[in-house]
């Protein structure tokens, strides 16, 4: 007689309960050493302790408020205006011949420079109170003829800088909340540049014309720059309800007016029907780096940094030690299927870490934004969806960091290599994108190539094209969406961990 044996193959169900004691396993021994489970809480609490102190160490009790525009956002409002009231609808034009801006190089040294977003142009304006709807039409610097409205709102005319050789018109039409720019090139044939409805103008609204200097940006700041234009062929159409035009400076105490260089001051002269209007300032959206009164949640979550060193040491940890006790033979013993184990330690960690990071940034994040406004200090607003975005983002960030240094942990099999390697690929380049005056490309780089874009998770605050500023990581602004920036930690710790399989399938214990 033949006999039959037949080889028992586990089902996929008993498969699947295997991996689940592997995972069951390796939570048991997390929750059980006291160090751990330390840290973790230690990683909680660093984000909610530093949110704590960025609250209550700024101190801006006094400071004038922060221009709100019609949008609910910070603006800035600030310039040298000649206006009159006009009633009702009407019309109003004018040539522009010069624009021409000085920038300071030191103490009593201006020079003559390009300013891109130098302003010079019409406006119709509820009042001059900072922050209120307007519109305009205007030259600039490098830019061309531009309408703007309610600071948000961008639309490119003719292009080309206006000189004595190429002068440019414009005309701003008012038909109730409708206003509709033009701009010529020879003041007959006129080209419409834009249409916009600006709701809140009011029966009598300030029309007339405006001059607006942005800070200059360059090496990593910006300086206060003047600008001065010439304007002439002045006419209106409608029921100017004043006689005379009247000059100022609108928002000359706005924390985001950089103010005017050194013996300069905003003027405004006629002569034969021509002005000569010099002014300071911007009307655009406030951005971090004009707005010194300002923060944003990034700025309140500065415990990331703290956290992310102790969850990169109880990440290695959690697989070196073994190798320091011996226990990784027992280990692996129990788990013929040695990937498993490395990846239930993964998922142990993530989960764990993720918990107590979202702990901690939920926590810390309304904390920290109570304290800083009952010291003054204006918080960019967010949405609860952003908010809630930039939490759960800030624990995914250190969850993810911490399975990069188990993986490097298990290749390396010691914990003072491995806790060294993953600072240097995350904490150092994020040492240097905090340095204020490290060159734009550079700081950029590093929030792109390096595992140090996972912070982009944190950004809230949004560029503006109009606007020229210090557009880098430093103020909050990373070159990555916040979740490619996450992808690119998360890629860093994918392939780690596939590196630390096989070599652990490779290896001896």
């Amino acid at each position: 007689m033949t006999s039959t044996v037949t080889r028992h193959r586990p089902s996929p169900k008993a498969g699947r309960y295997g991996f689940l004691q592997v995972l069951h396993a390796e939570w048991t021994k997390f929750r059980t050493a006291l160090g751990w489970v330390i840290g973790m809480m230690v990683a909680a609490l660093m984000v909610v302790l530093f949110a704590v102190l960025a609250g209550v160490s700024s101190n801006q009790k006094g400071s004038s408020p922060v221009p709100i525009g019609p949008g609910g956002g910070p603006v800035t409002d600030s310039f040298y205006f000649v206006h009159q009231p006009l009633a009702g609808n009407g019309s109003i034009s004018v040539s522009v011949s010069a624009l021409k801006s000085s920038i300071p190089k030191g103490p009593g040294d201006l020079r003559p420079g390009i300013v891109p977003w130098a302003k010079a142009g019409l406006i119709i304006k509820q009042s001059t109170r900072q922050g209120s709807p307007y519109a305009a039409i205007m030259a600039t610097g490098s830019h061309g003829v531009r309408m703007q409205d309610n600071y948000v709102n961008d639309t490119a005319g003719l292009p080309d800088p206006v000189s004595t050789a190429s002068v440019r018109w414009l005309r701003l039409d008012r038909s109730g909340d409708t206003i509709t720019g033009h701009a010529s090139a020879d003041g007959t044939h006129w080209t419409k540049v834009g249409t916009t409805r600006v709701s809140g103008l009011g029966p009598t609204a300030q029309v007339g014309l405006f001059v607006a200097s942005p800070a200059a940006v360059g090496g990593g700041g910006t300086a206060g720059s003047v600008s001065t234009a010439t304007f002439g062929d002045l006419r209106i159409q409608g029921g100017l309800a004043g006689s005379t035009w009247t000059g100022g400076q609108v928002g000359a105490e706005s924390p985001s007016f950089a103010g005017y260089p050194e013996s300069t001051s905003g003027s405004f002269t006629e002569s034969n029907g021509r002005f000569t209007v010099t002014g300071a300032g911007d009307m655009a959206p406030a951005v971090r780096d004009s707005l010194p009164t300002g923060a944003h949640l990034r700025e309140i979550l500065t415990g990331t940094f703290a956290a992310l060193i102790a969850v990169i040491v109880v990440g290695a940890l959690f697989i070196t030690a073994e190798y320091r006790n011996k226990m990784i033979h027992l280990t692996l013993a129990a788990s013929p299927r040695r990937s498993r184990v490395l990846v239930a330690k993964a998922i142990v960690l993530w989960a764990v870490t993720f918990v107590a990071g979202s702990v901690g940034a939920i926590c810390a994040t309304p904390l920290g934004e109570r304290l800083a406004r009952r010291n003054g200090v204006y918080i960019f607003p967010v949405s609860s969806l952003t908010e809630l975005r930039v939490a759960l983002g800030t624990a995914a960030l250190l969850a993810t960091a911490s399975v990069l240094a188990l993986s490097v942990g298990a290749i390396f099999r010691h914990s003072a290599g491995a806790v060294t390697t993953v600072i240097v690929a995350i904490v150092l380049p994020y040492i240097l994108i905090a340095i204020p005056f490290i060159p734009a490309g550079v700081s950029k780089g590093l929030a792109t190539v390096t595992p140090v874009a996972a912070f982009a998770v944190q950004q809230t605050l949004v560029p503006y094209d109009h606007v020229a500023s210090n557009y880098t990581p430093y103020y909050g602004y990373y070159p990555l969406a916040p979740w490619a920036g996450f992808a690119v930690l998360a890629g860093y710790a994918l392939v780690s961990l596939a590196v630390a399989t096989v070599l652990l399938n490779r290896r001896d214990a």
